[in-house]
């Protein structure tokens, strides 16, 4: 088990935006994160950073290696985040395909890069809705997944769906390399309870991001929301998961980021010891 942070958490937010690629301060990530303990970063593939993305050119790619392999913080997850301006449910035929094929592109780059996943979200914008548009992600997923066994990079699925639902959609997609992203956050704020979430799907869970939401609101700290971390952690424990958790908290104060995330890595560990699992 790793615990890594969300690109852009450690430094300054891009002016009106909570999330997206840190198109300045990229770089200096790496020694930041290994500042305050963390074993990796979740890059974020996005349409506000596409253009100066380094994980598009070899180039950047090389540049993000030397700073893993000098800071000791390694990349292994993509946060795909350009699907939610450009989601693989409700397009036109041409567009979708053309969705498809960057999806296809991206399980390439992780692989040139070394990352195991790439996370997908179907939330918000990219949510799914109505049983129709969820066979059209399972088509659209189908398609690439021939893609994911060339490169042996991994489809995380970040969705909305109740527990019920989420595992009818990961019944219809059995491959090995199709799991489940479990997100603290939006659990939180749509009401689900993390032991039903297990027991549907606990087994598919690949990837997990830790946040806190009030219900049906937005992003608050640690502990101060709807999240039952004492229940998720418990619940980890009982499936035996040792994946990696990904710290995707709410920002403190601007230019206070390293002290922020040194007090949040600390409270999720001191949680996961009193839930009897062992960090490493």
């Amino acid at each position: 088990m790793k615990m890594g942070m969300m690109q852009g958490r450690l430094v300054p937010p891009a002016p009106g935006r909570f999330q997206c690629f840190p198109r300045d301060g990229w770089g200096r990530e790496f020694q930041l994160a290994a500042q305050v303990g963390l074993d990796c970063i979740e890059w974020i593939f996005d349409a506000h950073g596409e253009d100066v993305n380094p994980i598009a050119t070899s180039s950047g790619l090389a540049r993000m290696r030397d700073l893993a392999r000098d800071s000791g913080v390694g990349v292994f997850s993509v946060c795909a985040d350009w699907f939610m301006d450009f989601p693989l449910v409700r397009a036109e035929p041409e567009a979708l395909a053309h969705r498809e094929q960057v999806l296809g592109w991206l399980l390439g780059r992780c692989q040139e890069l070394g990352a195991n996943r790439v996370v997908v979200p179907f939330v918000d914008a990219s949510r799914i809705g109505t049983a129709a548009e969820m066979d059209q992600v399972v088509q659209s997923l189908e398609r690439v997944l021939p893609v994911a066994e060339a490169t042996g990079v991994e489809l995380h699925l970040e969705t909305s769906l109740a527990p019920a639902a989420f595992k009818a959609m990961l019944d219809r997609l059995p491959h090995p390399l199709l799991k489940a992203n479990y997100d603290s956050g939006n659990s939180s704020s749509l009401g689900y309870a993390p032991r039903e979430e297990f027991a549907a799907y606990g087994g598919r869970i690949g990837s997990i991001h830790v946040k806190d939401r009030v219900l049906g609101g937005g992003t608050v700290p640690l502990g101060t929301g709807g999240a039952d971390f004492g229940a998720l952690f418990a619940a980890m424990a009982g499936v035996g998961y040792r994946g990696d958790l990904i710290l995707q908290v709410a920002r403190g104060d601007a230019g206070n980021e390293v002290a922020w995330a040194q007090a949040n890595r600390a409270w999720v560990l001191e949680r996961l010891a009193a839930a009897g699992v062992v960090f490493p």
